[in-house]
């Protein structure tokens, strides 16, 4: 189907005697002509990644794209680097498919160069929906499979593994690592379609980057998965080049949606078997959610170095309360005007009660250590010389970053 979807897109070029480039209704590229003489930014950065950004997505749909029945004739975008183009839609029995775009740049397309795409339509939809109709199909299988290696059932993901095996969609059953994608958006905000589709366009780009057979991907409704299978992607050094990659990917993807606040990324450990997925998935996910809540951790949160946010992140929200792990801690939090008493008892236990380093590390005199130390035995009635105090408001600490009750300046 590509071959005469590219055979047509070749004759009608020839035609009009400029080149031709074919998206599909998500503006993804499918085939395109040779290409020589004018071209702008965003039909080379198109031809290279074999999608559009979702700025130029954004600014075509404004123009009304989507509900075109007939050929539009597009401005230049500066901003975007952007030249003219005539957009003719590709509709078989009023179902949008795609596009044919042409840069209208020099002399333009005259109506008769127009002409000449429309007599091509027939053709050229039918082609594209037999080409959609075998890529949606294969892209559906896919997504179920992947979706069914992250549920609990053990005979569920057997088969999902020996269908992505039949099917030739990854290449080998063997190491597995899952990254998890969070865009953080506002507390009240979801993620809106802009958003997802840049979260899809980021994983299909670090896809292609690491290879395809050696991937699987997933939008979820509010985070996106990766694969990795066997490969490049089974070591953990090539897990986090891997998510090195997908964090530039989505960087580029969301350049320029004010939704969009941040991008954290979760990385679990590997695992011996595509089955396993499941449990690599759950840390990445568990690490992103950390990783959401604690920015100083970074970008990039490997499950392996959360220390003890592995155990405080799977406790169950209702018991997530300092005050219930240390009572005495608990109403230091509620006190703002305590805020360098518990940042310099963080410090003072991560330390290991080491003063000399706590005080070189806050850089403090000691006198105003022992003083800080003393304020917070007396006002959370604990005592810093009994070891079980000292673990349970370290415990009470780090919960309190994760739920957000205790935020620290560092």
């Amino acid at each position: 189907m590509r071959m005469e979807l590219q055979r047509i897109v070749d004759r009608v070029a020839a035609r009009v005697k400029r080149p031709a480039l074919i998206e599909d209704r998500r503006q993804r590229v499918v085939v395109y002509s040779e290409h020589s003489g004018v071209i702008d930014g965003v039909r080379r950065s198109s031809i290279l990644r074999r999608h559009t950004t979702p700025e130029v997505i954004a600014w075509a749909r404004e123009i009304g794209i989507m509900e075109a029945r007939q050929p539009v004739r597009t401005p230049a975008s500066p901003e975007l680097d952007l030249l003219p183009r005539v957009c003719v839609p590709i509709r078989h029995q009023d179902l949008l498919l795609g596009f044919v775009w042409f840069i209208d740049e020099a002399e333009g397309m005259t109506d008769d160069d127009i002409s000449v795409v429309t007599e091509a339509m027939s053709d050229l939809s039918l082609a594209l929906y037999r080409e959609n109709l075998l890529g949606e199909l294969t892209s559906q299988r896919e997504a179920e499979a992947t979706r069914t290696l992250l549920v609990d059932s053990p005979e569920a993901r057997r088969e999902a593994v020996r269908s992505l095996l039949t099917d030739g969609l990854v290449g080998s059953e063997g190491q597995v690592t899952a990254l998890v994608a969070q865009l953080v958006v506002a507390p009240e905000d979801v993620l809106d379609d802009a958003a997802r589709l840049a979260l899809e366009h980021g994983l299909v780009a670090t896809r292609q980057w690491i290879g395809s057979r050696e991937t699987l991907h997933l939008v979820r409704h509010d985070h996106g998965v990766l694969l990795l299978c066997g490969g490049r992607g089974a070591g953990r050094v090539a897990a986090v080049d891997a998510a090195t990659q997908l964090d530039q990917a989505l960087r580029g993807a969301t350049r320029g949606l004010t939704s969009v606040a941040r991008i954290v990324l979760g990385v679990g450990d590997t695992r011996p078997r595509l089955y396993d997925s499941v449990l690599s998935y759950q840390e990445a996910f568990q690490a992103a959610r950390v990783g959401v809540q604690l920015p100083a951790l970074g970008p990039i949160v490997p499950w392996s170095e959360l220390g003890i946010y592995r155990l405080l992140s799977g406790v169950d929200a209702r018991h997530l309360d300092v005050a219930r792990v240390h009572p005495g801690l608990g109403r230091l939090l509620g006190d703002e005007t305590q805020q360098v008493l518990l940042e310099t008892l963080e410090t003072y236990l991560d330390l290991a009660g080491n003063a000399h380093a706590t005080a070189e590390r806050l850089r403090l005199h000691r006198t105003t250590l022992y003083y800080r130390l003393q304020r917070v035995e007396l006002l959370a009635d604990t005592d810093l010389k009994d070891g079980n105090e000292r673990l349970c408001l370290h415990l009470a600490l780090k919960l309190g970053r994760l739920t957000g009750q205790y935020q620290p300046s560092q």
